[in-house]
């Protein structure tokens, strides 16, 4: 007997590695690198709010502790859009 597939193939979200130059997260069978230089607002915060993290679509990552949206367009090309935040954690 087959199983019938419902739906789309759901990876789960995780953050892999937390260092002391950035934080790497897997998504969709894609790890994605933040480095603290392009991504200052995780540098210096407590890891479960690092850890905090959710998908609330595809591509779109969402931290709610930190209130941090990013795509992962803007993760793997940040030159292309400046930051126009400051950091005050």
């Amino acid at each position: 007997m087959k199983s019938d597939h419902v739906g789309r193939t759901i990876s789960e979200l995780e953050v892999t590695n937390i260092s002391s130059h950035g934080i790497w997260i897997l998504s969709d069978n894609e790890e994605l690198f933040l480095p603290y230089d392009d991504f200052p607002w995780f540098k210096d915060v407590p890891v479960g709010k690092i850890l905090n993290i959710t998908e609330p679509s595809s591509g779109h990552f969402y931290w709610p502790d930190l209130d941090i949206d990013l795509s992962a367009e803007i993760i793997r090309h940040p030159e292309r859009f400046p930051m126009k935040a400051e950091c005050f954690i």
